[in-house]
């Protein structure tokens, strides 16, 4: 299995396994808030190449700053934006995953 595929994988697992340990009652809900906020992949599309298998996303592309992450943080400490942030927070570490498999291969 590829890295980009293994990655794709991973932006729809992770979230699911979250869910289910954490907000049981409502998991399928909270999945899918989470899965929803790939769409700060949207941000890629204003890069050239849009996709570049060996660029590190973090700190790269706006919406995945260490600013913004910095945000994604704060999202957390609220009961009605947590799912979110925890999503995009999930989404960061998994591309931050990648940059370590960038940099160290």
């Amino acid at each position: 299995m590829s890295a980009s595929v293994f990655h794709i994988i991973l932006h729809f697992l992770l979230p699911g396994l979250i869910a289910f340990l954490f907000f049981k009652k409502r998991w399928r809900l909270s999945w899918l808030i989470m899965v929803l906020t790939m769409a700060v992949d949207l941000d890629h599309l204003i890069a050239n190449p849009i996709y570049d298998p060996n660029r590190c996303s973090i700190n790269f592309h706006p919406l995945h700053s260490y600013i913004a992450i910095m945000l994604y943080c704060i999202l957390t400490a609220f009961p009605k934006s947590r799912l979110i942030g925890v999503g995009l927070l999930l989404h960061m570490g998994i591309d931050l995953g990648d940059c370590g498999r960038i940099y160290f291969s």
